[in-house]
Parts: structure tokens; sequence; C-alpha cells
């Protein structure tokens, strides 16, 4: 031991006692045993250095000729997919025709009734759009108004009319469950004057927060400077939002 100015004292020669420190116990992860069969399971033997002792064949297994040429499928005849489309083959000529048949149909009556009775084609309606003459068709284009002559056009959908019935009954039990606080006496509607008052407060309200806020420093380098800032602004959008809750609902109801 020495004093302030490194010189050596009596108390130097007493031995002190040393403290030993207590280890705080090791952590021990609950999923160490988890992670390890995982490792174990993914980790591929001999994957990259080989086999640390290479099997040896037994006396019986010798390599036998070809033993380590590639196995091919076996031989089947060709077929391709479209096969069953194919047409039959034309007839050689050791193929003989059907001879002596004979048939009574009329084919120029035939015709001539086929032409009179049949229905005259529609041309289709096409259009141009180019100046060489490249002709589109004109329904699927949207040029030529479908919709117009369908048997239901200008009629109101059926889910529409779901829905407003559905509207409609919602409604009618809102009123009911109105009706029933008015009567009880739980609930108070507000009146035009009373609405239009609490309307202007909140406006003077925002106006005067408003001006306020304009006047404040530009620069917010203090932290009261900036709260006060902050605070400001939030007392604005919540006005602002009591303004816009107001004149959305031109009833106001009001549990006593």
């Amino acid at each position: 031991m020495y004093t302030r100015d490194d010189e050596p004292t009596i108390y130097g020669l007493i031995p002190e006692a040393e403290i030993k420190r207590e280890k705080a116990p090791r952590h021990v992860s609950k999923f160490r045993d988890t992670a390890k069969d995982d490792y174990v399971k993914l980790k591929d033997d001999h994957k990259t250095m080989g086999q640390a002792k290479v099997p040896v064949r037994q006396p019986e297994s010798f390599m036998k000729k070809h033993e380590k040429e590639p196995v091919l499928p076996d031989r089947r005849a060709f077929r391709y997919p479209d096969e069953e489309r194919k047409r039959p083959p034309v007839p050689t000529t050791k193929d003989q025709p059907l001879m002596g048949l004979k048939t009574s149909k009329n084919f120029i009556t035939n015709n001539a009734v086929q032409n009179i009775t049949s229905v005259p084609r529609m041309p289709q309606k096409v259009y141009v759009d180019t100046k060489k003459g490249d002709k589109n068709l004109l329904e699927p284009s949207g040029l030529e108004p479908v919709y117009v002559h369908r048997k239901d056009y200008g009629e109101t959908p059926k889910y529409l009319e779901k829905r407003k019935d559905e509207m409609k009954r919602a409604q009618e039990e809102y009123d009911a469950y109105i009706a029933e606080h008015f009567r009880r006496g739980a609930m108070r509607s507000l009146s035009g004057e009373e609405r239009q008052a609490i309307l202007q407060g909140l406006k003077t309200n925002w106006e005067e927060i408003h001006d306020q806020y304009q006047g404040l420093s530009v620069v917010t380098d203090t932290a009261p400077k900036k709260n006060r800032k902050e605070r400001m602004e939030a007392e604005m959008k919540q006005l602002e939002r009591d303004i816009e809750t107001i004149e959305r609902h031109n009833v106001i109801y009001i549990g006593n």
C-alpha cells in the first residue's frame, strides 16, 4: 500500500482477504435440444469430403459388365398426341370402290328448295378506323348501344331493392328505439336554436385559438414552445371534428 507521495507504509504488509465473486448461473435456452435436432436433421452425411470409410463390396456382389451404364426405359411404339384426330388414310390403288350404287335424289330440286326456304344471312356490323380500310367488329367495341335492348334495361336491380328494404327496416327499428327512450324521459333532442348556439360557440372557440396560433413563433427551439404549438393544434382538430359532426346531423339527441 502506498501513500499519496507513493511511499510504502506498514499497512501494505497486512494481507487482504480475496473477495471471490459468484458468477451468475449460465443461461441455457429451452430451445437448445430442438436446435440440435434440427441441425443434425438438416446436415447431410459426407456431402463434401466423402465418407469416412468407403464401404467395400462383398465377394458375391462383384461388378458386372455394363453395370454403370444408364438404364433406358422399355421400348414402346410412338404415338402422336392428336392421333385420334387423324383423317383416314388415302386409299391405295388396290382398294376397289363400291360399284353399282345409285341414288334417286334430285340435286337440282333439292338445292332450289334449300335456297328458297333459307333465311338470308345478316351482314356483320363493322367499322373502319384507318385510311387503309381496316375493319373491326362493331358490337364488342362498345360503340353500339347493346344494353338498351335488354328486357331488364332501366329497372332497379334486385340487390338494391333488398338493401333499400333493409335500410328502411333498420331506420324503423331506430325510430322505435328513440321513441321508447323519449317516452321514458331518458333522452331529449336539441332544438334548432340550441344546435345553432353550440355550433356558433365551437366556431368562436376555433377562431380564438387560431388567432393565438397565428401569433406563435415560427421557430420552435424550446420545449415549451413546441408543447404549446402541439396542444393548440390538437384543440383545433378536436373543434373541427365537433363542428363537422354537428353540421352533418340535423337531429341530435342528448341523454339525461
